[in-house]
């Protein structure tokens, strides 16, 4: 049986050192692998506001900027999915990760429907997966049940021991998908089901960036007849 792999990408947004230029590598490695399958995890108002370079005075807000939600419209459905990855992804003056570490159930629900509502005003409610990654994979019990009674269809989460003691042992309870593959931190590996995580931040080692998809490509050249691409909900 072939093992199932996915290509995650985490943080496109109108950022400019965050931005859609990364779909070059993606389609870069569609001319190889036609079939291959891409999930894009999307802050619908990424915000950060620590880390010196990378920080703005505003949130990009994406209803806000009409060719960044064209693009995503645009995506060859066979080769792209694109999923919910918070409203700024951190904490405005206090974290640029943390968004969904702390929050109480009714603290989370306003969070989602915010994150609903913008991507309704970008025209992409109906693109849009009901797949959710918590940035830095962080999340509470009471966020996931406001997930899921919201519409939330699946958590694409972390293996590591640090993220899973926020879930308190509660995604047992939900649709799941865990990476298993973070490069450079993680080898390029197969498992019976991989999720392969990279970035579209610039500033991040995870970066997918043209020596991180050069790598890729060779090792799925590698492996090419014992995997088979698919989206995260064929994980579950």
């Amino acid at each position: 049986m072939k093992k199932l792999v996915n290509i995650s990408i985490d943080d496109i947004s109108p950022h400019p050192k965050s931005s859609v230029k990364v779909l070059e590598r993606c389609f870069e490695l569609i001319k190889t692998f036609p079939n291959i399958k891409f999930s894009l995890f999307i802050p619908l108002a990424y915000w950060r506001t620590i880390r010196p370079g990378t920080t703005s005075s505003y949130s990009f807000q994406i209803n806000m900027h009409k060719d960044f939600c064209n693009i995503l419209k645009n995506l060859p459905e066979e080769n792209f999915e694109i999923c919910y990855h918070g409203l700024f992804h951190g904490i405005p003056g206090l974290s640029d990760v943390d968004e969904f570490k702390f929050l109480n159930y009714n603290q989370s629900v306003e969070k989602f429907k915010a994150m609903f509502d913008v991507a309704k005003e970008a025209g992409l409610f109906q693109k849009f997966k009901m797949i959710f990654r918590p940035p830095a994979w962080q999340i509470t019990p009471e966020g996931m049940k406001a997930g899921h009674d919201l519409g939330i269809k699946a958590y694409a989460l972390s293996p590591k021991e640090r993220h899973q003691v926020t879930y308190a042992g509660k995604d047992k309870h939900y649709n799941c998908v865990y990476y298993n593959v973070n490069p450079p931190y993680d080898a390029l590996e197969l498992f019976e089901k991989t999720e392969m995580v990279y970035h579209a931040t610039e500033w991040d080692k995870n970066y997918l960036s043209v020596e991180n998809k050069e790598n890729l490509e060779n090792f799925l050249l590698e492996h090419k007849e014992s995997i088979k691409f698919c989206f995260l909900e064929q994980m579950i």
